[in-house]
């Protein structure tokens, strides 16, 4: 650009000097390459603030974009980070889900060997269940051909419930009124229960003594101050009898119970018989 305005100067200086030497078209043509050079500069001017323009405007693109590529490499590293310690947490959780399972399997597998250990127990109680059933079945059959007679009378129940055998035997066949010895005609009653009383291994006997609501009064009062006393005499001397006669002392209990446990009621004469009365009762063990 400045060869251009040394050479526009040159020529405007050296037309007065030397105006007979320069021709009046070369000196046009001049003007007009002049005014050419002038325009192509004025346009490469332009072209070049524009230039200048794109290049400002691209620099600051590529600066925002480095910027926003910084971020994106930052959040991939983050990102990476989180990634590794995400797989850390589902490793632990994995290891952590697999022992559960192996332990949960092991539970199952034993509460599966339980299980049939429990069903081959319950088979086993069922079949000695079935197996007593049938022996106290057998106890109460061979108890009532045994006292058919008494039975008959009226003197002896028998009953049989959920495994529990009574032999009710109202006072008046073993004792005389007033006594607790078992009288001969009771010796002969219970006679006939002990060969079967004998060969019970797997209950208890239980010998229960009851009354009426009579109070005790007069001389036999010195003896047996109250119910208590006599029915407690009663059951233990009907217990003594059956372990001399060779019951198994270790399966016999007395117990005595007075008035307090009433099969009938007591206002009549007949009622009060029933409530007078020894129970052998037979139970499964505890």
């Amino acid at each position: 650009m400045k060869r251009i305005l040394l050479l526009v100067l040159a020529v405007t200086f050296s037309l007065p000097l030397g105006g007979c030497l320069v021709k009046e078209s070369t000196y046009l043509k001049k003007v007009d390459e002049t005014a050419a050079l002038m325009k192509d500069l004025a346009a490469l001017q332009e072209k070049h603030r524009e230039l200048a323009a794109d290049n400002s405007t691209l620099r600051e693109q590529v600066e925002k974009l480095s910027g926003e590529r910084a971020d994106l490499l930052r959040d991939k590293e983050k990102l990476a980070v989180d990634n590794r310690e995400l797989e850390k947490v589902l490793k632990a959780k994995s290891d952590t889900l697999s022992t559960t399972i192996t332990q949960l399997r092991q539970k199952i597998a034993d509460l599966e060997n339980e299980n049939a250990r429990l069903a081959k127990e319950v088979l086993s109680l069922q079949k000695a269940k079935e197996e007593e059933v049938q022996k106290t079945s057998k106890t109460y059959e061979d108890l009532l051909d045994k006292m058919k007679n008494e039975i008959a009378q009226g003197q002896v129940t028998i009953s049989e419930l959920k495994g529990k055998l009574t032999v009710n035997m109202v006072d008046a066949i073993l004792f005389d009124s007033g006594k607790a010895e078992v009288k001969p005609e009771g010796v002969a009653v219970l006679q006939k229960v002990v060969e079967i009383l004998k060969t019970v291994r797997d209950k208890s006997i239980r010998i229960e003594g009851h009354t009426d609501n009579v109070q005790i009064v007069g001389a036999l009062a010195r003896r047996f101050s109250t119910n208590w006393e006599l029915s407690a005499a009663r059951a233990i001397n009907v217990t003594r009898y059956l372990q001399d006669q060779g019951v198994d002392p270790a399966n016999l209990a007395a117990v005595a119970y007075a008035e307090h446990r009433p099969v009938s009621d007591n206002a009549s004469d007949a009622g009060r018989a029933k409530n007078r009365r020894i129970e052998i009762i037979l139970v499964p063990r505890d």
